[in-house]
């Protein structure tokens, strides 16, 4: 029988990868404090703290990786500097003593503000903020006797996305036919990861023994606008193109002065009103895997956004 991987959190990230190792005939065992997640014969829901040595000890047995894909409770530096580390911790020394590498999916923030394209040699040194969290976490693991591997992946989007640039504010809205305001520049290039190939890279990263130690990046198509980007669903969605406008960055940080959760958004906002662009070229042949290509992924997102609003519709009903 094959040993089990484990799995932390039943987001998109997380919900993905169990999927994707279910049906390629992996067991999984999934951890969430409500016992959540997706349905599959190969998926055993497990409520369990992902803080807390115990549930931890017994899930890990006989487990051959764990895939740590819990957040923060909120989107807040002082919320991550108060839940992240200490669960990233505890999660370090538990699969220390199963013998087993852990595999954490990871955000561009660390890499900070540049004005070039991102690779896998480019510094992860930024301070401060949410940031400068995501910088302490990537060095932790480094220093930490436990194999780990950390994939990098640009914004979000795909099929479970909903609370991102590309998620809820956005597919529904084209669907829809709404006008779609976005944060910055609706004509900068940007990279966009889509969550099934995030998925795909952690568990071949894994598997793969060779790569453990390792910051990569996952597959990721070459850069889009968010017009372009819009469009793409747009098309995949056979609808007209909405009426596009922006939310400029000053805007954000004028309403970050009485609104913490605007503040903590424009933080970032730097991401998207300049170029910001993540190269995989180096990882994609070192993981043996490609992006999906934009067509096939926007039609996969609109597809689960249409399913998500029939299932809706049939419970109205």
């Amino acid at each position: 029988m094959n040993a089990p991987h484990v799995v932390t959190g039943a987001g998109p990230v997380g919900s993905t990868v169990a999927l994707q190792l279910a049906e390629g005939g992996a067991p999984v065992r999934l951890l969430t404090r409500s016992g959540s997640g997706p349905d599959h014969p190969l998926i055993e829901r497990r409520r369990a703290d992902a803080g807390q040595a115990e549930d931890l000890a017994a899930a890990l047995e006989g487990a051959t990786a764990l895939h740590h894909c819990v957040h923060a409770s909120r989107y807040r530096a002082s919320t991550w500097r108060a839940e992240l580390p200490a669960i990233e911790q505890a999660v370090l020394a538990a699969a220390g003593r199963a013998g087993i590498p852990v595999v954490f999916p990871e955000s561009l923030y660390a890499y900070g503000r540049t004005d070039h394209p991102i690779d896998e040699t480019t510094p992860r040194t930024a301070q401060g903020g949410k940031p400068g969290v995501r910088t302490a976490l990537l060095a932790a693991r480094a220093a930490s006797e436990t194999p780990t591997v950390s994939v990098v992946a640009s914004d979000f989007f795909g099929p479970r996305v909903r609370t991102s640039h590309a998620g809820e504010r956005v597919v529904p809205a084209v669907l829809a036919g709404r006008t779609i305001r976005v944060v910055g520049s609706l004509d900068q290039p940007h990279s966009w990861t889509y969550v099934p190939d995030l998925a795909a890279a952690m568990i071949r990263a894994a598997e793969r023994e060779d790569l453990w130690g390792r910051v990569l990046h996952a597959p990721t198509a070459p850069p889009l606008t968010q017009r372009q980007l819009i469009t793409a669903f747009a098309d995949a969605a056979d609808v007209p193109v909405p009426s596009l406008g922006t939310i400029p960055a000053w805007v954000m940080n004028a309403l970050g002065l009485v609104h913490t959760d605007t503040r903590e958004l424009a933080e970032l906002a730097y991401q998207f009103t300049a170029p910001f662009v993540m190269s995989s070229a180096v990882s994609e042949a070192d993981l043996g895997l490609t992006p999906t290509p934009i067509a096939a992924a926007a039609r996969a997102t609109v597809d689960w956004w249409r399913s998500l609003a029939s299932d809706n519709g049939k419970m109205a009903a």
